[in-house]
């Protein structure tokens, strides 16, 4: 039924795709004589439906939730401005699929050498014959070695200085919203999209599985980072990573300064903070961002940007003053 359900979409979008094409994007490739990028780019258009019914659908379900149930009041969302535009390129997903399509045929190679010298190669489907097979079972069992992999990434980027300055950008929103979880800088998102489209490849993920898995892992992210109060209870909230979860993650003084470099690293699942104790369940809400965004003496009245490009020239910039061999910053990932 599932099955049905996703070929019966897939068909959808599918036709939205080639009547966009056809109507709209091939008379423009033929006017700017492009049509040479003719296949690429219908293939491209089929992520940008996804992306945009993605955003239509994560803004229709979440936004009146932040109405309704607000964590924080505003007097203003201005910094929430740069989240959306952060979202609007994220979510088109087009950088992850350029990464799964280039290095397809490396890993392809890859295991036909180990085939050829008689070596494993990694199956997940075939783990358990009938079972793991399944549709479901599969696609299950996909999103959690992904979310392992996750887990890791996401401790790295907090544990080595020059990187975190990088994930800075993510943390140093002062107001967390369903808008928040895209807003990273550029560079970390080509790193992260190399990274899970090689890891999906070498499992033996594949594309058309790859674009599920992704738009259901930014979905449940933007989850995380809505602000409103959901109901979790003591049972869900250790099943997936709720807002209140991730919230501690995003809190001035915990989320990086915690438990050796931060808490609640767990992009989907709050399993990995279990077995590898970093999980902090406390619900107190508490200020989110960086501790010297603050003004002295609690912080440094540090600037990391209001707009998109700001912030990303910003992130360069604390790079290179932290690879100065005059720097100075106490209480830092190094």
């Amino acid at each position: 039924m599932i099955q049905e359900a996703l070929n019966c979409v897939d068909s959808g979008i599918s036709a939205v795709q080639t009547l966009v094409y056809v109507d709209v994007v091939q008379p423009l490739l033929f006017h700017f004589n492009l049509m040479g990028y003719d296949d690429d780019i219908y293939d491209a258009l089929y992520l940008v439906i996804i992306g945009v019914l993605q955003v239509g659908l994560t803004y229709m379900l979440l936004r009146p939730l932040e109405a309704l149930r607000p964590v924080e009041q505003w007097q203003d969302r201005k910094q929430v401005r740069a989240d959306v535009i952060y979202t609007w390129i994220a979510k088109l997903g087009i950088l992850n699929l350029l990464f799964f399509v280039v290095l397809q045929p490396f890993f392809n190679e890859l295991q036909s050498q180990m085939v050829i010298h008689g070596l494993p190669s990694v199956d997940l489907d075939g783990l358990v014959p009938g079972v793991t097979d399944q549709p479901i079972v599969s696609f299950l069992l996909y999103l959690t070695v992904l979310d392992f992999a996750g887990y890791w990434y996401h401790r790295w980027q907090h544990r080595f200085g020059v990187w975190w300055e990088l994930h800075a950008v993510h943390h140093s929103q002062q107001q967390m919203s369903l808008w928040s979880d895209d807003r990273n800088h550029f560079l970390d998102d080509i790193f992260q999209a190399a990274f899970f489209a090689a890891i999906a490849l070498f499992i033996g993920v594949q594309p058309a599985q790859y674009v599920v898995l992704v738009a259901v892992g930014n979905f449940l992210q933007s989850v995380q980072h809505v602000n409103a109060r959901l109901p979790y209870g003591p049972v869900l909230e250790r099943l997936i990573v709720s807002p209140t979860f991730h919230r501690r993650h995003h809190a001035i003084g915990y989320g990086h300064e915690g438990t050796r470099y931060g808490c609640n690293f767990g992009v989907l699942f709050p399993w990995w903070d279990m077995l590898f104790r970093t999980a902090s369940w406390e619900k107190t809400v508490e200020p989110t961002g960086i501790r010297d965004q603050l003004p002295a003496p609690a912080g440094r009245s540090r600037r990391y940007g209001l707009g998109v490009v700001a912030q990303q020239v910003h992130a360069f910039g604390r790079i290179i003053k932290r690879l100065s061999p005059r720097r100075t910053s106490p209480r830092q990932p190094v």
